[in-house]
């Protein structure tokens, strides 16, 4: 065998993971599908670390934010993606965007650089026998999969997941639109594109009543999750839910009118040049021309032209509080890891942060060493933990990093500072553990 160990996968968890053991000085050999004569019904290149759904990383603030928090712990650990993202941030107030074609094309070339890594444009149907780890995401291959459900005895669980439009920025009425951050916060890194009450409950009506892209058979009892819900079963929840959701008009002063609109459109940078806008909050099942059709009504976006429009597919993941011991391995076959969001981690730095896990217990065990789990007390730990058995396996579902992942603070506080109490404790954690690992922090 000509490797040491064998990732499957090459998204943000599989890069990840393969950096990480590629350092500690093991060989690894990245299987990827895509380029091989395989692809997804969500990727559009063969590029590894594609982003898909979003461009954002989501809030970078990790004083008072869990995902800001991961951030910075995964950076002290030597994230290739987090560097990356770092060096093709586009402004996004106080967000970590990227410029999604940029990142994936370093993140590519760091990884076939490597003189320990080995990529392979490959699929692979099959559990391996050697020393694996799994970060297929949410799209895994169905021979794949079967082999997974065959082995575990366990029906993949699934949900829908929903990708946003870009729109081509020339095309955006600036005239109508405007540029800010809410609360002026971060700068004005966002195009926003004001609504009326009439022409808000006009859009909400024609969302509800867009011809939408038809389930397969297969797919009609699938949930969505949460933090990716369509726009218009949003609408379907009630007239009043998207201006309480991406549509929310607080903090936006329109400077035409000093005040704020009575909801709002907002578009996020999508790429470093400028010219690509990704509509926040806007992933949607509606059918392709239903999607032109009733977003060119909304103020500024008349003569909008798509770079890409939304789309829907399928995700799936694995119950892993039953089926992964605490690091990370297949009960049934401790050769095998997962990493990423098969695991049921949401987001994609989370799928990455589980892709640095994964990879270092591999390491460790590869070299009869022990790598003490993260405390609890640390994003990095909440997330394991959850998804290695804090989370009940009988009601399992896709979670993103949260303070209520995390053992609760004590005392009373203001909401600000109860946030602020979690970081500061989980700094403190972070730091001893660190020096367990003998890595030394980043300036």
């Amino acid at each position: 065998m000509s490797f040491d160990i064998h990732i499957i996968g090459g998204g943000l968890a599989g890069s990840e993971a393969a950096w990480q053991l590629a350092e500690a000085g093991l060989r690894v050999r990245l299987s990827e599908m895509r380029g091989g004569g395989d692809t997804t019904p969500a990727h559009e290149t063969d590029r590894l670390a594609e982003m898909v759904c979003s461009n954002s990383f989501r809030s970078d603030d990790a004083e008072h934010n869990a995902v800001g928090l991961l951030h910075q712990e995964m950076r002290a650990l030597g994230s290739l993606i987090m560097r990356t993202a770092d060096a093709h941030r586009v402004p996004a107030g106080s967000a970590l965007a990227v410029d999604r074609e940029a990142f994936a094309a370093d993140v590519t070339r760091a990884i076939e650089a490597h003189p320990n890594i080995t990529v392979v444009r490959e699929r692979v149907d099959a559990l391996p026998d050697h020393p694996t780890i799994i970060a297929t995401g949410p799209l895994t291959g169905s021979g794949l999969a079967s082999a997974i459900a065959a082995k575990t005895g366990e029906g993949a669980l699934a949900f829908f997941d929903a990708i946003a439009p870009i729109i081509h920025r020339d095309s955006i009425d600036m005239d109508v639109a405007w540029m800010a951050a809410r609360w002026d916060k971060g700068g004005k890194d966002y195009i926003n594109c004001p609504l009326d009450k009439s022409q808000y409950e006009d859009f909400v009506a024609a969302l509800v009543a867009g011809e939408k892209m038809p389930f397969h058979d297969w797919e009609k009892d699938t949930p969505y999750f949460e933090g990716c819900m369509p726009i218009e079963v949003m609408a379907e929840r009630g007239a009043e839910t998207l201006r309480h959701g991406p549509m929310k008009p607080v903090g936006l002063d329109n400077p035409r009118t000093g005040r704020w609109p009575y909801a709002v459109v907002q578009l996020r940078q999508d790429n470093a040049l400028g010219t690509l806008w990704n509509m926040v909050g806007f992933q949607t099942k509606l059918k392709h021309g239903e999607q032109v059709r009733i977003f060119r009504n909304i103020p500024g976006l008349e003569n909008a032209e798509f770079a890409r429009l939304g789309g829907i597919h399928r995700n799936s993941f694995i119950n892993s509080p039953r089926l992964l011991d605490r690091e990370l391995r297949l009960k049934s076959k401790p050769n095998i890891r997962f990493a990423g969001q098969i695991t049921g981690c949401e987001g994609y730095v989370e799928s990455a942060a589980v892709g640095i896990l994964a990879a270092r217990f591999a390491a460790a065990e590869l070299r009869a060493e022990r790598f003490p789990a993260p405390p609890p007390e640390t994003a990095l730990g909440a997330l394991l933990g959850h998804i290695t058995g804090g989370a009940d396996a009988e009601t399992f579902q896709p979670m993103n990093v949260n303070f209520g992942l995390m053992p609760p603070v004590e005392g009373r506080w203001k909401r600000t500072d109860r946030k602020k109490a979690y970081t500061d404790r989980a700094r403190a954690a972070l730091a001893e553990w660190l020096t367990q690992l003998k890595v030394s922090e980043p300036a």
